[in-house]
């Protein structure tokens, strides 16, 4: 397994930006797929972002097309997630997750090491 810091998070009105990062550590990073999940409170953790190991591949939940990228830098062993345009909407702890192989997806069951969550909250 990987072990995964997130960073970034924190309190912006709507309208602003915020960039989370997530380094990784454990494994061959440059393997793996990547995702951003979130957890609003009082609801279940859902897919936000994916990309695959080479970066080229990158897949997005619908309501944050458009606002968020998903990107990474292999030899730093991170993955960013840029937010512009966040909405209220977009508050939740976010984490990030490393594959169970170089092909990214939505399902959480398609990851196997977690971060420990860093929250966005977003005020209106």
């Amino acid at each position: 397994q990987v072990q995964l810091v997130e960073s970034g998070g924190g309190l912006v009105q709507a309208g602003g930006s915020l960039r989370l990062s997530c380094a990784a550590s454990g494994r061959t990073f440059s393997s793996y797929a990547m995702g951003w999940f979130r957890q609003a409170p009082g609801k279940e953790r859902e897919f936000v972002a994916a990309i695959s190991r080479s970066g080229v591949g990158t897949y997005y939940v619908d309501s944050v097309k458009g606002r968020f990228t998903i990107s990474r830098h292999n030899a730093k062993n991170t993955v960013y997630l840029q937010m512009n345009s966040l909405k209220p909407e977009d508050t939740a702890v976010y984490y990030c997750a490393s594959g169970t192989s170089s092909v990214p997806s939505r399902r959480d069951l398609e990851y196997d090491s977690w971060g420990q969550g860093t929250q966005v909250t977003v005020s209106s």
